[in-house]
């Protein structure tokens, strides 16, 4: 008997799809398997291409295990409150406007004044400081991609953080006892500064850390 060859395979977007499989062979379709002509399978299982929760092509509804974060960052696997946290960042940056910012520079860190009159904005300003507060206590960073906010976190344990929420947001004095982790500090508050003047532009640019022989005596970091 003559073997017939294989049957040629098709690739729409990720999946490859096998006209043998679906029972096509020499132009003509295996009636038994109609019931799935209309589906496909992935994973090992069949998926109905009318089912809403999947495309075919396409990732799944359900969330994909995330990439971990460049930069030494665990990534969003194990950082529940990622998804509020960046929540809360992207709806000040969306508002950024609303927001007024002062620093005080220290000799050993700032002293900052995050304010706003929207009530909304103000009690925003308030939840994102107070979730970073936890971060930077527990180790846990976030733009890790970043340098500076990379060199922030791994001193984290040397940087002494006092919040005071006032009535339109908070009054944050950021310091240590480690001049170099103080210029970092002064960085870190001028560069949040520039998130709030020019928003996501500012926010997709990454930001030196500055050189160890520096001390607390920073100014504003130039307009690129």
């Amino acid at each position: 008997m003559r073997s017939r060859g294989r049957p040629p395979t098709q690739v729409f977007g990720s999946v490859q799809h096998s006209t043998s499989f679906l029972g096509i062979e020499g132009g003509k379709m295996k009636p038994a398997l109609l019931v799935v002509i209309l589906g496909a399978v992935i994973d090992g299982r069949v998926v109905r291409a009318d089912d809403p929760a999947t495309v075919v092509g396409q990732e799944e509804s359900a969330p994909a295990r995330p990439r971990p974060k460049r930069g030494g960052g665990r990534g969003q696997l194990d950082d529940p409150r990622f998804t509020e946290d960046r929540k809360w960042f992207h709806f000040l940056l969306d508002n950024r406007m609303r927001i007024s910012r002062t620093i005080e520079q220290l000799p050993n860190g700032v002293e900052t004044v995050t304010e706003s009159d929207d009530p909304e904005v103000a009690a925003g300003i308030q939840k994102h400081v107070a979730a970073m507060h936890v971060r930077l206590k527990e180790g846990r960073g976030i733009h890790l991609r970043d340098p500076l906010f990379r060199e922030v976190f791994r001193h984290a344990d040397e940087i002494h953080l006092t919040i005071e929420d006032i009535e339109n947001g908070v009054r944050v004095t950021e310091t240590s006892d480690d001049p170099y982790v103080a210029s970092l500090v002064q960085a870190h508050a001028h560069v949040v500064s520039r998130f709030i003047e020019h928003g996501h532009d500012e926010v997709r640019r990454n930001h030196d850390a500055p050189p160890r022989s520096e001390r607390s005596q920073l100014g504003r970091p130039k307009e690129e």
